[in-house]
């Protein structure tokens, strides 16, 4: 019997992924828990395993994007047939691959891996795609290659071949020949639709899974009959989207990373009652600590130092621990910490795994690698789910407090600004200088108060005054 295979949820914030590359030829036989899928989201890429045994009949394309539980193949029985409908879509060759390449590009060997695909990172991808760029002219100078977001700086874009005239949304093609995406002409087969029939999408240029719905609405309003008019509030307007008051000189397209980030801090925003306060920490202990350490040949950076208070801080304080769920405020009994790392293109925020267990030096191995796989592109998506709580820092760019947003669904987060050097009058009359820091914790007033928050936030100010309980394992 023929077993659907559908786009994976492999995290709580995922909602599509992007075929990367099929691992296996349409046809083979797989068996369970074999690699055969390399799929893009919209916080890495990750290899997706077979989830049943049989031949593959393959639907989804390769640069097709699929929301989760959508279709994207088959796995068959020996003779069976794929189910009606089920071919994969047709693709349309992109005009600029004929397009000759800026004398600006490098052109130069690239690394590619087993069936040809050009080694590089999801970010790098995406700015390729942003700029006009092919990815098979550029060296890469990341790990083993590979191509990272910092090889594409200074690459200009090859000169675009003259622009045809663009194709009226009413144009109607043979259905085999019509530019439609996979889920277009999945959901088209589904609801009995001739593709052929459907309005292109004015920005896409294609028949998507979005025209077919609009283009089903359509008919189904044009054919229901009117109903008496029944008196009702009228619906607040839609708000318009701002229009630029300039010509911009270019624009970057609020998707990929940077459309997440934007959706996201916005529900954020909207749906949290969210507050910040601040408190400066007294840094002089950690100073001379780190000085010793780095005596010694390596030492934690000074946000390391607030992580390592942070988790042990909320050990004390579970309430800060939290998440806000239908069943009310869900205490958690492990701490997670997420570290916010600044990519080109975003941000994005790895986990570290068990925080309060750490000593100081686990710790800052750790969270050097995972900084490093941040910016490589390499990170997993189990180093990506199930934080507790977010460290993020703006102390390197001069910055001494700000009101760091929350990362849903924890219900708070911690700012930590630079270190300086403030001057102290002592009760003698005598001024001295000492080292502090701000802190700046933003917290979902819904889970917790003022009071709540603030003792918190002077718990990691006086475990900063004590580094070696960095070191000691935490009292649970």
């Amino acid at each position: 019997m023929a077993t659907e295979f559908l786009m994976p949820k492999l995290g709580l914030t995922m909602e599509e992924g992007t075929i990367t590359e099929w691992l296996v030829a349409d046809g083979a036989t797989v068996e369970p828990g074999a690699a055969i899928l390399r799929i893009e989201t919209d916080k890495t890429e990750t290899d997706v395993e077979a989830a049943s045994a049989g031949r593959l009949h393959i639907v989804g394309r390769a640069g097709d994007t699929f929301a989760c539980g959508e279709r994207i193949g088959w796995f068959l029985a020996p003779g069976e047939e794929a189910p009606a409908g089920s071919a994969p879509a047709a693709t349309v060759a992109p005009a600029a691959a004929a397009a000759p390449v800026a004398a600006a590009v490098v052109s130069a060997p690239v690394v590619t891996a087993p069936g040809g695909r050009v080694m590089a990172s999801p970010l790098a991808k995406r700015l390729a795609a942003e700029r006009g760029l092919d990815l098979r002219t550029i060296r890469g100078t990341g790990p083993e290659g590979r191509i990272i977001a910092a090889d594409l700086d200074g690459v200009t874009a090859p000169a675009p071949a003259p622009a045809a005239a663009p194709l009226p949304a009413a144009v109607t093609f043979p259905g085999s020949l019509r530019p439609a995406t996979a889920a277009a002409r999945q959901l088209a087969d589904l609801l009995g639709i001739d593709v052929a029939t459907v309005p292109l999408d004015p920005i896409d240029g294609q028949v998507t899974r979005e025209s077919v719905a609009r283009h089903v609405r359509g008919l189904l309003a044009a054919a229901a009959p009117v109903p008496a008019p029944v008196p009702a509030p009228a619906p607040a307007p839609t708000p318009a989207l701002a229009k630029a008051t300039q010509e911009p000189s270019s624009t970057v397209k609020l998707s990929g990373m940077r459309g997440t980030i934007a959706k996201r801090m916005r529900e954020s925003l909207t749906q949290m009652a969210q507050l910040t306060l601040f408190m400066d920490a007294d840094l002089t202990a950690v100073v001379a600590d780190r000085r010793r350490r780095v005596a010694d040949g390596a030492a934690p950076s000074y946000t390391d130092y607030v992580i390592a208070a942070a988790a042990r801080a909320l050990l004390q304080h579970p309430i800060a621990n939290s998440q806000i769920t239908d069943d009310g405020i869900a205490l958690l009994p492990t701490v997670h910490v997420g570290m916010a790392v600044a990519l080109d293109g975003g941000l994005i925020v790895p986990v570290i795994s068990d925080t309060a267990n750490r000593d100081l030096d686990s710790l800052a191995r750790e969270t050097s690698r995972l900084a490093a796989a941040a910016r490589a592109g390499s990170l997993k998506l189990a180093e990506l789910e199930g934080g507790t709580f977010s460290v993020s820092t703006l102390g390197s760019f001069g910055v001494d407090g700000f009101t760091p947003v929350i990362n849903p669904p924890n219900t708070c987060i911690l700012g930590v600004g630079r270190l300086r050097d403030d001057l102290v009058l002592g009760s003698d009359g005598t001024v001295s200088s000492t080292k502090r820091m701000t802190l700046s914790l933003t917290w979902d007033h819904r889970a917790f108060d003022g009071a709540p928050a603030a003792l918190f936030c002077k718990s990691i100010v006086e475990l900063l005054n004590d580094p070696a309980a960095l070191d000691a394992p935490a009292a649970s």
